[in-house]
C-alpha cells in the first residue's frame, strides 16, 4: 500500500503536501494553473501549480491505471479509491473546457464519532439522546444534506449505536464507513471493464444482501434505482437500515428517495409509491454545512402517515442560528419542537426522552 501510495504521490507532486496534510479534507485541481483546498470547512486557493496539461492529464491517467480503471477519449471520466481510502474523480477535456479537472476527497484516518461531533458542537447531548433512541428502537433512518455537509461521517457515528451483537451488512460504491461493530459484512460496487462487461450495483447488492441474513443493510448513499430495492427490504422486515441521499430539508429527502425509486426502470403507481415511502423511513436526520465551514445535524424529523397523498414530518429538533459574529463564527443553539411518537418505546430500552 506505501508503495502504490508513493507512486500516486509522484504524479500528484504538487499538491504532495496537502495529501499528507490530515488537516486538509479535499484537494480541487481545476486545470494545471488552479488548485483549491478545503481545510476545517473552508475553501482556499493555493499558490501550487501543476507543469502543463499533459503532465495533470498524465497524473490521472495513472492514477485510473493503479486502480485497474482506464481514462481516455472513450472513457473520459473517472470515479476512483485510493489505496488509502481516499476517493477520486476526474473528468478530462474536452468535457472539461479548463483542461483536466480532479477532485480528491481523503480519507479520514479517524473515525468521527458521537463524543467528537458533541466536542466539535455538531450534536448537543439531547440530540445525541434522540439519536441513539432512534438506533436502538430499530427504526429506519435516511440522513440527507447538501454535498459536503457531513452526511456519510454522521452516518458512520450513528452507526455505532448498533448493538454489536446484530449482523449489518453494509453496501458502498467505495468505501468510506468505519463501522465498529464485530459481525459487519461489507460489500462495494464494481465497474463494468472495458468491454461493458461485469459490472455489479448496488441494486446487484441489496439483491444479495437480502439472501444473507441481514440483521440491519446500511447502503452509503442512495443515487438512482436503488431506491426502489431498499424501500421494499425496510418494508418486508429489514427495520434498523440506513443510508444517506442528497436533499435540501427532511420533505425533500422523502421526494428525492421517491425520484430516485422512478428511476428503476419498474411501474409503480405513485400513490403507491408514496405509501411505501412513508411506511419504510421512521426518521429524517438532515446535515448542513454552515457559513462558517462548521457542519451540524440542523434537523432530526419524523415521517408520518401519508395525509392527502402528500408527505408529512414532525421536526422533532432542530438548530437555529441566532448570531454571526464578525470573525464569522455562527452561533446558536438546539431546541426541541415536538414530542416523539416512540417516547414510551424508548423508555422501554431505558432512554429518557
Amino acid at each position: 500500500m506505501e508503495n502504490k501510495n508513493s507512486f500516486l504521490t509522484l504524479f500528484l507532486m504538487p499538491v504532495k503536501d496537502f495529501l499528507e496534510d490530515d488537516s486538509v479534507s479535499e484537494i480541487l485541481i481545476n486545470g494545471p494553473e488552479q488548485v483549491y483546498i478545503e481545510r476545517a470547512g473552508r475553501l482556499v486557493e493555493v499558490p501550487v501549480r501543476f507543469v502543463s496539461e499533459p503532465a495533470l492529464r498524465a497524473a490521472a491517467a495513472n492514477i485510473a491505471k493503479s486502480v485497474g480503471r482506464i481514462l481516455d477519449e472513450m472513457h473520459p471520466r473517472l470515479d476512483a479509491r485510493l489505496p488509502d481510502g481516499s476517493r477520486v474523480h476526474a473528468v478530462i477535456p474536452p468535457l472539461s473546457r479548463i483542461g483536466t479537472v480532479i477532485a480528491i476527497r481523503k480519507f479520514k484516518k479517524d473515525t468521527l464519532t458521537i463524543a467528537k461531533m458533541q466536542e466539535f458542537g455538531s450534536v448537543d447531548a439531547d440530540t445525541v439522546n434522540l439519536l441513539r433512541a432512534l438506533v436502538l428502537l430499530h427504526k429506519n433512518v435516511i440522513v440527507s444534506g447538501s454535498t459536503s455537509s457531513g452526511k456519510t461521517s454522521v452516518l458512520n457515528a450513528l452507526s455505532a449505536f448498533i448493538p454489536d451483537g446484530e449482523r449489518v451488512l453494509v453496501i458502498e460504491d467505495a468505501t468510506e464507513l468505519q463501522l465498529q461493530q464485530r459481525h459487519v459484512v461489507p460489500f462495494e460496487t464494481r465497474k463494468a471493464d472495458k468491454n461493458g462487461q461485469g459490472e455489479v450495483t448496488i441494486r446487484d447488492l441489496i439483491r444479495s444482501a437480502l439472501r444473507l441474513r441481514p440483521d440491519r443493510i446500511v447502503i452509503g448513499e442512495i443515487r438512482g434505482g436503488e431506491a426502489l430495492d431498499l424501500l421494499q427490504a425496510l418494508n418486508t422486515g429489514h427495520a434498523g437500515s440506513m443510508s444517506t441521499i442528497h436533499a435540501n430539508s427532511p420533505i425533500d429527502c422523502l421526494r428525492r428517495i421517491e425520484t430516485c425509486a422512478l428511476l428503476s426502470g419498474i411501474d409503480v403507481p405513485l400513490q403507491a409509491l408514496r405509501a411505501q415511502v412513508a411506511s419504510a423511513i421512521g426518521a429524517v436526520v438532515h446535515t448542513a454545512r454552515l457559513s462558517d465551514g462548521s457542519r451540524k445535524v440542523v434537523s432530526i424529523a419524523e415521517v408520518l402517515p401519508l395525509e392527502n397523498n402528500e408527505y408529512r414530518v414532525r421536526e422533532l429538533r432542530r438548530w437555529t442560528t441566532e448570531s454571526i459574529a464578525p470573525d464569522g463564527k455562527v452561533s446558536g443553539r438546539f431546541e426541541e419542537l415536538a414530542r416523539p411518537s416512540f417516547v414510551e418505546q424508548a423508555r422501554m430500552v431505558g432512554i429518557d426522552l
